[in-house]
C-alpha cells in the first residue's frame, strides 16, 4: 500500500496560481499512474488530471491549457501546476495512484486507483 501526502492548496484570487504537491511512500514511484482528483462541496469526485509511468498525461476538459501535471520519478512525488484559476476550481483536491504496466489505458474513474491521499483544499475567490 502506498501512502500519499499532499501539500501546497490554500486560498487564492481569481486568476492566480497554485502548485499543490503529493509525495509517495513507496519503495520506487516507476509503474504507478497519478492522478488527481477534486470534490467540489455536494459534486462527485472528478478526475482532473494523470499521469502514466511513461509519462502520458491526461487533463479533463475544464482545466486543458490551466493545468499541468508532472512527476519527478526520482522524489516519488506528483505536481500539479494550476494557473487562471477560477472561483469553479475550488474543491478539495486529493491524489491517487495505482500501479499499472507501461503502456495501459490511463484510468479515469474513482473506483480504478487503489491508493489515496488526505486531500488539500483549494479555495480560488472572486
Amino acid at each position: 500500500q502506498v501512502q500519499l501526502v499532499e501539500s501546497g492548496g490554500g486560498l487564492v484570487q481569481t486568476g492566480g496560481s497554485l502548485r499543490l504537491s503529493c509525495a509517495a511512500s513507496v519503495r520506487t514511484f516507476v509503474g504507478y499512474t497519478l492522478g488527481w482528483f477534486r470534490q467540489a462541496p455536494g459534486k462527485e469526485r472528478e478526475l482532473v488530471a494523470a499521469i502514466s509511468w511513461a509519462g502520458i498525461t491526461y487533463y479533463a476538459d475544464s482545466v486543458k491549457g490551466r493545468f499541468t501535471i508532472s512527476r519527478d520519478n526520482a522524489k516519488n512525488t506528483v505536481y500539479l501546476q494550476m494557473n487562471s484559476l477560477k472561483p469553479d476550481d475550488t474543491a478539495v483536491y486529493s491524489c491517487a495512484a495505482r500501479p499499472l504496466p507501461y503502456g495501459s489505458p490511463t484510468p479515469r474513474k474513482t473506483d480504478q486507483y487503489t491508493d489515496w491521499g488526505q486531500g488539500t483544499q483549494v479555495t480560488v475567490s472572486s
